[in-house]
Formats: C-alpha cells, sequence, structure tokens
C-alpha cells in the first residue's frame, strides 16, 4: 500500500503551511534568541537619539508633498509601461496579421487620447 495514499490532501497542506511558518518564523526567533544572550544592552540617550544618515533631526518629521509629484510619478509609469508594449510589436511588425495590426493601432489611439486628456487637464504643467 502507498504511504502517500493514507493521507489526505488537507492534512498536506496543513505540514506544508506549517513548514512554512517554520521557515519564516525560525530565522527570526533564532535572531531574537541570539541577540537576547549575545547582544550588550546599552541604552542612553546616544543609543535611544533619532537620527538619520548620521545628522540629528530638527523639527517635525511630517512634510506635506505637493500632489503633482505623484500625478507626474503616476503619468510617467503609465506612459513609460505601455511604451514597453510597443518594442514586440516593432520586432513582429512584419509578421502581423491585420487583427494584429488593427489591435496594436487601438492600443496607440488610447496611449495618445491618455496623453491628450493629461494634456488638456492641464496634469502635465507644472505650477
Amino acid at each position: 500500500m502507498d504511504a502517500a495514499a493514507t493521507y489526505s490532501p488537507a492534512q498536506f497542506i496543513a505540514v506544508f503551511a506549517i513548514a512554512a511558518a517554520g521557515f519564516a518564523l525560525g530565522p527570526l526567533a533564532l535572531a531574537w534568541l541570539w541577540a537576547k544572550k549575545f547582544s550588550p544592552q546599552k541604552p542612553g540617550p546616544t543609543k535611544n537619539a533619532i537620527y538619520e544618515c548620521g545628522l540629528e533631526s530638527k523639527g517635525d518629521a511630517w512634510v506635506q508633498f505637493r500632489s503633482e509629484y505623484y500625478l507626474y510619478g503616476i503619468i510617467f509609469l503609465v506612459f513609460d509601461v505601455e511604451t514597453i508594449f510597443l518594442l514586440p510589436f516593432a520586432v513582429a511588425f512584419g509578421g502581423l496579421s491585420v487583427g494584429a495590426f488593427l489591435a496594436m493601432m487601438v492600443f496607440l489611439l488610447l496611449l495618445a487620447e491618455g496623453l491628450v486628456w493629461a494634456w488638456t487637464k492641464g496634469v502635465l504643467t507644472w505650477k
């Protein structure tokens, strides 16, 4: 009799879930135990001070960014990723069927429409 035939699929999933949790939590537990056993505890004002890049922080850490940064970033990502799809089209241009060519032309039309929309909305105008 097969040993695998006596186990249900739920038992296999449970074993793999336990193994996955062990692989994830085991190194964390070992690092925590190592830190508790071998790392010296030296609390003090210098060690507990908040700094960034070796410099002490000054003032409030919360800074309000303008929304134009995010809009520029999102529009860049959209058009950058969409233009990456043009490379396979250009490489396979000679072997494309009429349907594939029309599909790419619709894609380019939508890309141009998005650019015109962003331009007319003033998203590309830095204020």
